[in-house]
């Protein structure tokens, strides 16, 4: 891995703002990021709460490029790692990583830059960094501060628990006057204070930022044929825009991406069955290509430094809303308008039930995570704002309604479904607690059916009370009930119902219940497919700025959004520069970039042709 070294004279660069304007080529540090900087230079500890896209990266890169010494960087995946030296490779800064992907001869190659003091930021795994051969290599060079990247993972109680993080409190007992910053995205009142415990953070500064990301739409809707609906999601909002559909399994994973193929989508699939060759390359395109699609099961994506993903659908139900965060917040990243869509059904529930059950967790951590799904079905069925509601899990409060989400923008009808609510909780007791919606659906309907002959489910005195809805109405209810906790999926996970403790009241006539009403062919959230990124008179000038960033991007062997992100080529076409001047006072240019590429851009922008083949 080669760096680049930092071509600035020394006195500026302990400034912080000098160095954000002229390495990153922005004016002013967004909320809570300077505090951050500010904190991490004097020396001090911090444990940094920001959405994804929020700018975690400079708290500590900035300070890395201040102090003396060499900033070290625990990220968990390998290719997160190379996006984000790529990246600051381009900018100018001296960094490099660490990891398996290199040969002994380049891993060698950085060990010396580090010894010389050539380095700025070292990214490193944690396993690497644990390994003696690196300690004995740390402990020999000037350390500028640890930070520790996606610090849920320490996180037993988190979504994505990793325990080789469990070993990072080493670096305070082994480098007591080194300041440390853990930073991540997604992490409850629990899931911080086992952060700051197992990291040894517990004295360290708190920044909980906004968990907001006002540019991402929220939209959920109950499945009902979950491919033409995404289908018609994909062929509404996103022609040709890239983004990530995330399933439970991965037969649906390789399904669903064949099935998007043959109808013309640029689709691959992701998942741990596939070859470590096959995820590379899959991975490299959907990072290099404009308008892939990447359908995956949750073990892809956290290593994705992609800005430009427009949406991120899920075609079955997240484990958690720390999971559904985490997920929806790759879209986006860039602060243009993004997508997070999903459909989910009673299914997805006794699926993600059974794999729980399944699993070899403790028992207070499964009785953890029932909660946590829980809580996901109950904010799939509401009927105010979904960002109030998310913001409020994490602790956050909005005001206001977001004005940015499906029950915003189209409020559902809602319906007293208290009669009919009894009707269901009724015929669950009836049939004895041991049965799916299937069987029940046909009880309350009045089947004569084999099975409910067999049963003699047709002698109860809930049988063929519930004429007044057809099987989906009831379907429905049923979802509806399990969602808001007054029903139960069994703990083997063979998908049947059970009462719970909140029925009760509502049996007994002490309480209503007023469910939104799902109303076929529903019209879409206003205004979505309108909002273009570009008017169509500049379409073709887009194009042409696009065509030459990823013209610029092959030659270098990068990502298109290392070069420049889609926020900064937005600000090309809206300013329209004449000159290297005006170019650098673009948003996310800086001084490298301005030099390397500049005068590319201006011409794309003056009408010329690009070059032809050398």
């Amino acid at each position: 891995m080669e760096c680049a070294p930092m071509s600035v004279p020394s006195p500026e660069v302990s400034d912080p703002r000098w160095l954000l304007r002229s390495v990153f080529g922005y004016d002013d540090f967004r909320p809570m990021q300077g505090d951050v900087v500010q904190h991490l230079v004097e020396g001090n500890d911090a444990l940094v709460l920001m959405p994804t896209g929020g700018g975690k990266s400079l708290c500590y890169q900035i300070p890395a490029m201040v102090r003396p010494g060499t900033g070290v960087v625990v990220s968990p995946l390998i290719a997160l790692m190379h996006d984000q030296v790529d990246a600051l490779v381009q900018a100018g800064v001296r960094a490099a990583c660490l990891n398996s992907s290199l040969s002994s001869e380049d891993a060698r190659g950085v060990e010396r830059q580090l010894l010389a003091g050539e380095l700025d930021l070292l990214y490193v795994a944690p396993e690497r960094l644990l390994a003696p051969r690196t300690l004995a290599l740390l402990d020999q060079c000037r350390i500028a501060l640890f930070a520790i990247d996606e610090a849920h993972c320490v996180s037993q109680w988190g979504h994505d628990f990793r325990p080789e993080y469990l070993q990072l409190s080493q670096l305070h007992e082994r480098y007591p006057a080194v300041p440390r910053i853990a930073l991540t995205a997604t992490a409850d009142g629990r899931t911080r204070e086992e952060i700051a415990q197992r990291l040894g953070l517990r004295g360290a500064r708190r920044f909980i930022s906004s968990f907001d990301r006002p540019n991402i739409r929220y939209t959920i809707a109950p499945k009902d044929n979950a491919r033409q609906q995404l289908l018609s999601f994909l062929k509404r909002e996103h022609p040709g825009e890239a983004g990530i559909v995330y399933c439970l399994s991965r037969r649906r994973v390789d399904e669903t991406a064949d099935w998007l193929r043959r109808q013309g989508w640029d689709a691959l699939p992701y998942h741990a069955g596939l070859s470590a060759e096959d995820r590379r390359a899959h991975q490299q395109r959907f990072v290099s290509d404009d308008g892939v699609i990447m359908v995956a099961t949750i073990a892809f994506g956290m290593g994705i430094d992609k800005p430009d993903v427009r949406f991120v659908a899920h075609l079955d139900l997240p484990r958690s809303l720390e999971a559904y965060y985490q997920e929806t917040g790759r879209a986006g990243r860039d602060g243009l308008r993004a997508n997070a869509w999903m459909v989910y059904g009673h299914q997805d529930v006794v699926m993600l039930r059974q794999l729980l059950e399944e699993s070899a967790a403790a028992a207070e951590q499964k009785r953890v995570e029932r909660q946590k799904l829980e809580a996901t079905l109950a904010f799939c069925e509401l009927t105010a704002c979904r960002r109030q509601h998310l913001l409020g899990y994490f602790g956050e409060r909005l005001a206001e309604p977001c004005g940015n989400c499906d029950n915003c923008l189209n409020p559902p009808p809602t319906w007293d479904a208290t009669e009919p609510a009894r009707m269901a909780l009724s015929c669950v007791y009836r049939t004895g607690q041991r049965f799916g919606v299937a069987q029940l659906v046909d009880v309350l309907l009045g089947k004569d059916t084999e099975r409910v002959r067999a049963l003699r489910h047709d002698r109860l005195s809930t049988f063929g009370i519930g004429k007044d809805l057809d099987a989906r109405g009831w379907r429905t209810l049923f979802r509806q009930l399990l969602a808001l906790g007054y029903l139960r999926v069994d703990a083997e996970g063979y998908g049947t119902l059970a009462l719970t403790d909140r029925c009760r009241p509502l049996l007994r006539g002490e309480e209503r219940l007023e469910l939104r009403r799902e109303v076929a062919g529903r019209r879409r959230s206003r205004g979505s497919r309108s909002e273009r990124f570009v008017a169509e008179a500049d379409q073709q000038l887009w194009e042409a700025l696009r065509a030459c960033r990823r013209r610029l991007a092959e030659a270098q062997g990068v990502p298109p959004y290392v070069i420049f992100h889609d926020a900064t080529l937005l600000e090309m076409l809206d300013q329209r520069p004449v000159t290297l001047e005006q170019m650098a006072a673009i948003p996310g240019v800086g001084e490298a970039r301005l030099a390397k590429y500049g005068q590319a851009f201006l011409d794309v922008l003056a009408g010329k042709p690009p070059p032809g083949p050398a």
